[in-house]
């Protein structure tokens, strides 16, 4: 999954950032908490505001338009100007600059942890105490409102990605994050075979490939394709497979979900190195694209799109770019396919919420709007229209979806916008434009698409709805359905199997790094990175071999073990916490 890499604060001067701000930022009445200041109310004849929305995880910057623009505007007389780091150049560069003159933002959406504490420490936070009582829709998650902002004396900030359902569910969807998804088509030609372990994987793609060798676009088709733009602690498609087995990473430690396991991953028995291995001898067979050293994500995604490719660890990358509605009809397309030994990682519904929160900034305009917007986020109607289309988002009733029968289903116009390109006009009325174009820019998720509407009883997540099922049934699906005991969805089939593995969602973050810890992991990742390509496009097993134990001995030498035992620790950690919030929500 692609992650968003935290680069680390300039402490020592930001800490003195915080301190001046702290003592410059004074309080408003509404941060007493003697005073219960009403938020459930009609805002719609408010006066006009706009207001800044410093947000970590938007891609888009600027004032929010279309039809979500709309809907805020009509019912909080209110514009959104999203302020997006990604789109300012990466890194903490704008997140220092604004820090420094003390106004982060009105609205605020960022990490929680160490820059979630920063913040509190420097004033930059308004507690929302006082207005806490009234948010009827943010009452249903107290747990991890009360979790998020315990020890704080105060309440600070707003957990996302909560939920409702016990934390030892999945919270994936009818899809897990991960999985061995192939060009199903091709495998079915083939007559099914049968595939054991992740080295089986092997002989079939070479079939596949060798029986297509071009796509139609009459360029070469390759097994495999890598890229490195993600790369991190480690080779990112390295960690990949490992993810079928239960692992998921934690620094440089692949931690199981269910806390049996813990490995280095420079270990010669590892899943990482193992990964290695398939890739290496992936490339001996002549499977693995040679430009797979030299390419970003983008390129490798356009050559999915073009079905150059026949492997995805992700669903979210082969099907996503090659499952057209054309291609799905003619019964071409990315399917899970059944691999015995596996027991795929999926992620548990965070009770707590996730790694991102929401917080209003010690110097908002009109604080108490912002509080009801914020709400209004965790309602049924906010998370509807503010979840994105990817996450199942179904957007606004009336529009996109209305009830009919006592079920919800995709209006006309819903089943263009939303299971289209996107490109649907959205009515005047509605704030006019393309449909993709206006949906919230935020790009968070208040509760899991998985959570049930109370209003519709059925899943927010559209793609749960029994209409969308029967409307996306393609003669690809049905094929995949017959010859896996007649699954509804990949994870029905995985759960009905038991050939997944929930790693409990505890909403667990790790310790920030000290300098120290910091300084080794990037002269040490900066090795596994270099070593792991290396070994991938070896010459040969004796190659492989002495690349390995070059990459095992210099990273010893740069000490690897000091990080490795802070990472252990963490690993255990994370795990001691899933295991209590599963004892909690029993």
């Amino acid at each position: 999954m692609r992650s968003r890499k935290a680069i680390a604060l300039l402490v020592a001067p930001l800490v003195g950032v915080l301190a001046l701000t702290a003592c410059s930022s004074g309080g408003s009445a509404a941060t007493d908490k003697s005073q219960t200041v009403n938020v459930d109310k009609d805002w719609s004849k408010a006066a006009p505001i706009t207001i800044d929305v410093f947000d970590g995880l938007a891609n888009y910057q600027g004032i929010q338009s279309g039809w979500f623009g709309k809907i805020v505007q009509d019912k909080f007389n209110m514009k959104l100007n999203i302020i997006a780091p990604n789109v300012a150049g990466g890194g903490d560069t704008l997140y220092n600059t604004r820090v420094a003159g003390g106004n982060l933002g009105d609205l605020i959406i960022t990490d929680k942890g160490q820059k979630m504490d920063e913040l509190i420490q420097g004033g930059l936070l308004q507690d929302d105490s006082s207005y806490y009582g009234s948010m009827k829709s943010m009452k249903t998650y107290d747990a991890a409102v009360q979790k998020l902002n315990d020890g704080k004396k105060g309440v600070y900030a707003f957990p996302t990605q909560v939920s409702a359902q016990k934390p030892t569910v999945s919270s994936e969807g009818l899809d897990p994050t991960f999985g061995p998804f192939l060009r199903w088509d091709y495998y079915a030609q083939l007559g099914y075979p049968k595939i054991n372990t992740l080295e089986d994987l092997l002989p079939v793609l070479k079939q596949m490939q060798d029986a297509h060798p071009t796509a139609d676009n009459g360029k070469k088709v390759y097994a495999v394709d890598l890229f490195k733009d993600w790369d991190g602690n480690m080779m990112v498609m390295g960690k990949q497979p490992t993810t079928l087995y239960g692992y998921d990473e934690m620094g440089f430690v692949l931690a199981k979900a269910d806390g049996s396991d813990y490995q280095s991953i420079v270990d010669s028995d590892s899943q990482y190195v193992r990964a290695l291995k398939f890739y290496y001898q992936a490339n001996q067979m002549g499977l693995v694209d040679p430009e797979s050293t030299t390419q970003n994500y983008d390129t490798m995604f356009s050559k999915y799109q073009n079905g150059q490719v026949l492997l995805s660890w992700w669903p979210w990358l082969g099907q996503s770019a090659y499952n057209t509605t054309a291609n799905t009809q003619a019964g071409k397309g990315f399917e899970l396919v059944p691999m015995k030994d596996q027991n795929i990682f999926s992620y548990g519904a965070a009770v707590y919420g996730a790694t991102q929160v929401m917080a209003i900034g010690s110097k908002a305009k009109d604080p108490a709007r912002i509080a009801a917007f914020i709400d209004w986020l965790y309602s049924p109607e906010g998370i509807l229209a503010s979840s994105s289309q990817t996450m199942g988002g179904a957007g606004p009733q009336g529009l996109t979806w209305d009830m009919k029968n006592g079920k919800p289903e995709l209006t006309d116009f819903g089943q263009k916008a939303i299971l289209g390109d996107g490109t649907a006009e959205v009515p005047a009325s509605w704030g006019g434009g393309q449909y993709a174009k206006g949906v919230s820019a935020l790009n968070v998720t208040t509760v899991l698409p998985i959570d049930t509407d109370p209003n519709t009883k059925m899943p927010y997540n559209y793609k749960y709805w029994p209409q969308v099922q029967a409307l996306t049934s393609t003669p690809l699906s049905k094929d995949w359905s017959s010859h896996m005991g007649n699954a509804t969805s990949t994870m029905d089939y995985l759960q009905k199997n038991h050939e997944v593995l929930v790693a409990p969602g505890s909403g667990y973050a790790a310790p920030a790094d000290s300098s120290e810890i910091q300084t080794i992991r990037n002269q040490v990742k900066a090795s596994i990175v270099e070593y792991s390509w290396k070994m991938v496009f070896a010459k040969n097993d004796a190659d492989f071999s002495s690349l390995l134990k070059q990459m095992q001995d210099t990273v010893k030498g740069l000490g690897y073990q000091k990080v490795l035992d802070f990472d252990m620790a963490n690993a255990k950690a994370q795990n001691q916490a899933r295991l209590d919030v599963t004892a909690a929500f029993k």
